[in-house]
């Protein structure tokens, strides 16, 4: 059965690194569009954010945004919204607190926070080249209870990072998966773990999306490279794992494509859609 869907991750996939997408990924994606193809930009990263790609290579299909808590249409509309509770948020920010580990919470507009988040964080160097109008919101606020009457409904993952001590970051993220099963607890990085409320991932998204397009399982492509893309990954017709995956998406996948270094999207779709 013909392809009509294809759902691609951003960071580690799509992207060449943390800023930029290959002309190559962008040609492919154009002809596989042109062919009566949609494709959707299944991320992590903030609704905002993912607009701004979504926007550079013209895609007018929904985007699937915070491991799938949002899915939101081009226009700006909403199609799915699955908000952080107050308790679950507290729960996060109380245990990452306890151990000392950077935490943050997420919404479409950008990022919540009681500290300064470093100079290097990636919406921050992304920051540096957007017009005002285009910039990720950071805030900064006193008390998290503030968050929730600042942003009603909004806050749709939390995010905890940890580089040099990665056996707290795990131990923290098992921590959370026994006091909450309800979460949906995901890396995107090796280097972190990200919370979204139950109903919430990259899989029951890009279910989502089909049904919104009329499509059979086996007429959807996914591509990633983490453990978030996993989920997508195995219910897809077609899952791709590019060449720098992690070993279990490479086990799930149906194909191992190139890295995204060297534009491994552009590869499967020339290899399932346009050959």
């Amino acid at each position: 059965m013909a392809i009509k869907l294809i759902c691609i991750d951003m960071d580690g996939t799509l992207l060449m690194d943390q800023q930029n997408v290959s002309e190559e990924n962008k040609k492919a994606i154009k002809d596989a569009v042109s062919r009566g193809v949609h494709v959707a930009i299944t991320t992590g990263r903030v609704y905002n954010c993912a607009k701004l790609y979504s926007d550079e290579i013209g895609l007018k299909t929904p985007i699937i945004s915070s491991n799938g808590a949002f899915i939101g249409g081009s226009n700006g509309e909403t199609i799915y919204n699955n908000p952080l509770s107050s308790n679950e948020i507290k729960d996060f920010l109380s245990l990452t607190k306890q151990y000392g580990l950077l935490s943050y919470l997420t919404g479409n507009f950008g990022i919540v926070s009681t500290t300064e988040l470093p100079d290097d964080h990636i919406y921050k160097v992304l920051n540096k080249r957007l017009k005002d109008d285009e910039k990720i919101k950071f805030e900064v606020i006193d008390n998290i209870d503030n968050a929730f009457k600042l942003y009603p409904n909004q806050l749709l993952k939390g995010v905890c990072i940890e580089k040099n001590n990665i056996s707290d970051l795990m131990k923290v993220k098992k921590e959370l998966k026994q006091l909450n099963p309800e979460l949906e607890i995901v890396s995107s990085w090796d280097d972190n773990f990200e919370i979204m409320k139950k109903g919430s991932s990259k899989g029951e998204a890009v279910v989502q999306l089909a049904k919104y397009f009329n499509l059979k399982r086996d007429e959807v492509m996914c591509i990633g490279d983490s453990e978030n893309d996993l989920s997508m990954i195995e219910y897809a017709g077609i899952g791709v794992a590019m060449g720098n995956a992690i070993d279990i998406v490479k086990q799930s996948a149906q194909y191992v494509t190139l890295p995204n270094t060297e534009s491994g999207v552009a590869k499967a779709i020339e290899k399932f859609v346009l050959s």
